[in-house]
């Protein structure tokens, strides 16, 4: 499954050149254009990616032996890269259609606390479990739609607005909670749902599977996701195009805002609680994982699979260095090395392939 990296990303052969011309370098240019497309397409940069878990998982295989081999570890790296990856799958659309999202884990948080409010609860009793997630839904949704507006239509800078509800939405959950734990546990329809494990695999692996899939399909196969590499790559371009850019706007924020509720609920049925501490720093680590997974912080380039092999990289970064006791200021230090990397590798692609 290769990502579509700009809305035409497969170069024309020209069609004008004597038949002598291609006779005579035919083999040549054939092997040339392959070799384009593929570069374009993202092959090289997905084939890095992927090299590189199985460089980690070797490190891991080696110096933790079965404790890193076996199945339920493995299957914890999957359970552990669910929130995050359901986040960064939104942050995937935002920073391609020219964005940035700080907000992301105070959006969480507060979508995790207000789903779990005494009022919620007793609400999901006496009607149904899926009340929760309504609730959680809306408010994402809401958050994302305030961040969105105030972009689009505003024109406070994306940096900006995002700060402003990284701060407030953050600061409205400790109101609600009272800076307390919200127990959760008193709606079981909803832990049995999402503690389910078909076919022997947790229910949010499913769900963080079944997102990434619609992502893909949204950001690769549809005019919205057509309509997201145009607005980061050239807003302007796109406005002339007829593109709605500030309604796409807003809706790319909807978006980011969703994905942050569906991460509050598997956060809600992982601990049983609703908090506002829940998606510390969460923001950091879905947009290191966009950028390592090869979406342009710049815009106009993004890819779902490459974000996957993101989160799954970084995941199981933190889980050799659990299992091998290490600190956790050197898996910081290690990140932080491998952000600045993927970021100038992106800057020497981006020169090198406007020189030629």
């Amino acid at each position: 499954m290769s990502d579509q990296t700009t809305s035409a990303a497969v170069p024309a052969v020209a069609s004008t050149e004597s038949s002598q011309a291609m006779d005579a370098h035919g083999s040549h240019r054939t092997k040339g254009s392959t070799t384009t497309w593929l570069a374009e397409a993202g092959f090289f940069r997905m084939l890095g990616l992927i090299i590189a878990l199985a460089l980690l998982c070797i490190v891991g295989a080696v110096t933790a032996g079965d404790r890193f081999v076996d199945s339920d570890n493995l299957l914890t790296i999957l359970r552990l890269s669910t929130v995050i990856g359901v986040v960064a799958i939104g942050m995937t659309f935002v920073i391609t259609g020219g964005g940035i999202d700080l907000s992301v884990g105070a959006i969480l948080a507060l979508s995790s606390v207000w789903a779990t409010t005494l009022a919620t609860r007793q609400m999901a009793q006496d009607m149904h479990w899926i009340v929760m997630v309504l609730t959680a839904l809306a408010v994402g949704a809401g958050c994302g739609l305030v961040n969105g507006v105030l972009i689009a239509y505003g024109k406070v800078v994306a940096f900006i607005a995002t700060l402003a509800m990284f701060v407030s939405a953050r600061g409205l959950a400790e109101i609600i909670s009272e800076k307390k734990t919200q127990i959760a546990t008193d709606v079981p329809g909803y832990f049995d749902f999402f503690t389910a494990k078909p076919l022997g695999i947790d229910m949010s692996i499913w769900i963080f599977a079944v997102v990434a899939v619609a992502g893909w399909v949204l950001l690769n196969r549809t005019t919205f996701g057509r309509r997201t590499f145009a607005v980061g790559g050239n807003p302007e371009a796109a406005r002339l195009a007829g593109i709605n850019v500030r309604r796409h706007t807003v809706l790319l924020y909807v978006l980011v805002g969703v994905c942050c509720a569906i991460g509050a609920l598997l956060i809600v049925a992982r601990t049983t609680t609703g908090s506002s501490t829940h998606g510390q720093l969460l923001e950091l680590d879905a947009i290191a994982a966009v950028v390592i997974g090869g979406t342009l912080l710049a815009g106009g380039r993004g890819t779902i699979t490459g974000t996957v092999l993101g989160v799954l990289i970084f995941t199981t970064l933190t889980n050799v260095f659990t299992l091998n006791n290490r600190d956790n200021s050197e898996q910081s230090l290690l990140k932080g090395v491998i952000i600045v990397a993927a970021v100038l590798l992106q800057q020497w692609l981006a020169s090198r392939k406007s020189t030629n």
